[in-house]
C-alpha cells in the first residue's frame, strides 16, 4: 500500500512540473500575442492570446474556483474581441500580415512544444487529458492564425483575420459557458458535500 502512495505522489509531482512548464509557455505567449495583436490590429492574434491566458489560468489552478475565473475571463475577452472587430470594420483597418504571421508561427511552435510536454501524460487522468486536448486545439487555432495572415497578405483585406478571430472567439466563448457551468456544479457539490 505504501508503494501505491509513493507512485501516486510521484505522478502528481511529475504532473505539477509538466503543468508549470506549460503554464509558463502559455503565460508568455499570452503577453506576446496580445501585444502583437494590438500592434498588428489583428483580431485573430488577440483572440488566440485570450485562449492562451485561459489555458495559463487553468494550468495554474486546477480547481473549481480557477475554472470559474477562467470562464469569466474568457467570456469577457470574447466580448472584447467583438468590440475590436466592430472598431476594425468601422475604421477600415487591415492587420499587419507580416507581424501576424511571425507571431502566429511563434505561437504554433510554443503550443507544439506544449503538446510534446503533455504527450506522455495525456491519458494519465482527466486533468492531463483536458490539458492535452486544449493544447491540441490551440495548435489548430495557431495554424488558422497563420493561414489568416496569408489571406490578409494575399487579399489586402482584413476579412481573413476577422473571420478567424471571430471563429476563435466563438470557440472560447462557447467553452467559457461550459467551463462556468461545470465549475459552478463542482463548487456546489463541494459546498453541499
Amino acid at each position: 500500500m505504501k508503494d501505491c502512495c509513493n507512485i501516486a505522489s510521484d505522478i502528481a509531482a511529475r504532473h505539477r512540473r509538466v503543468l508549470q512548464v506549460v503554464l509558463a509557455i502559455n503565460a508568455a505567449m499570452f503577453l506576446i500575442e496580445f501585444l502583437a495583436g494590438l500592434l498588428a490590429h489583428s483580431t485573430a492574434l488577440l483572440a488566440d492570446s485570450v485562449d492562451m491566458l485561459g489555458d495559463a489560468i487553468v494550468y495554474g489552478l486546477w480547481q473549481g474556483r480557477g475554472a470559474l475565473l477562467k470562464g469569466a475571463i474568457m467570456a469577457a475577452f470574447g466580448g472584447a474581441v467583438l468590440v475590436e472587430v466592430a472598431l476594425k470594420i468601422a475604421r477600415g483597418l487591415v492587420p499587419a500580415a507580416d507581424l501576424m504571421s511571425a507571431i502566429g508561427v511563434v505561437a504554433l511552435a510554443a503550443n507544439a512544444s506544449v503538446l510534446v510536454f503533455l504527450w506522455r501524460h495525456r491519458s494519465d487522468d482527466i486533468n492531463m487529458r483536458s490539458a492535452w486536448l486544449c493544447s491540441r486545439n490551440d495548435v489548430i487555432a495557431n495554424a488558422a492564425v497563420v493561414l489568416a495572415a496569408g489571406g490578409v497578405a494575399l487579399s489586402g483585406s482584413a476579412w481573413p483575420d476577422i473571420v478567424v478571430g471571430l471563429a476563435i472567439a466563438a470557440l472560447f466563448s462557447a467553452s467559457a459557458v461550459e467551463v462556468i457551468r461545470k465549475a459552478r456544479r463542482e463548487l456546489h457539490a463541494v459546498t453541499a458535500g
